[in-house]
């Protein structure tokens, strides 16, 4: 399995058997100076809808959408969605958004879109087992640093690769990825886009991977 990071909360993911996964593709310009998304895919996730997220229509091909809190199959492949907020606040200032779980050649993936608030038991329980983490980092309207990594120590993933933060290409007032890498251990950043993942050769202790943007 390959994933490739478009950009702000963007991935490509690749199945070995070429399926290929799509997930939050944003509207590119304004705020967000990442590259225009001209891929294909025969899946598209979508986390909630805010044009930062939601742009299907750049998705080429005839991809089918996943979206909101459904559990369903596509291709082979299960999808869960699990029920959360863009706030601390019950939705009440930036509405719904949807947590999305899939396992794709035996690696287990976790987005959370634009996850506002810490995680519930109940959530932590329903997201069961988590291989690969892509996590909100940058804060104001997601979850912040200081949350995000109580969030992954409370999954306890193999791998987490943060998303939605500040770069040269993204100039919302929220905050870089530093602040979230700060006294770590185990941090990787890649000069590439893209990294592949193998069942049974993922790292025994939490690895954190900075992927560079593709777009």
């Amino acid at each position: 399995m390959k994933i490739k990071y478009l950009g702000h909360s963007s991935f490509v993911i690749t199945s070995d058997s070429g399926i290929k996964i799509i997930i939050d593709p944003y509207e590119a310009g304004g705020a967000l100076g990442y590259g225009r998304i001209e891929e294909s895919a025969d899946i598209v996730i979508v986390s909630h809808d805010h044009f930062d997220h939601n742009n299907v229509a750049a998705v080429r091909g005839n991809p089918e959408l996943v979206t909101g809190a459904v559990t369903t199959k596509i291709k082979g492949i299960e999808f869960k969605g699990i029920p959360s907020y863009h706030d601390d606040a019950g939705g009440r200032q930036r509405g719904k958004n949807t947590i999305f779980c899939f396992e794709v050649d035996g690696i287990r993936v976790c987005h959370l879109g634009d996850l506002g608030h810490q995680l519930s038991a109940q959530q932590v329980a329903d997201l069961s087992k988590v291989d690969i983490l892509l996590i909100p980092v940058g804060g104001s309207v997601t979850i912040d640093a200081k949350v995000a990594s109580q969030v992954g120590d409370k999954l306890a993933p193999r791998v987490i690769i943060p998303m939605h933060y500040k770069t040269a290409k993204c100039a919302l007032p929220i905050a870089g990825v530093d602040e979230f890498l700060r006294g770590k251990e185990g941090v990787n950043k890649l000069d590439a886009s893209e990294v592949e993942f193998k069942q049974g050769e993922l790292p025994a202790q939490t690895q954190i991977i900075v992927l560079k943007s593709a777009l």
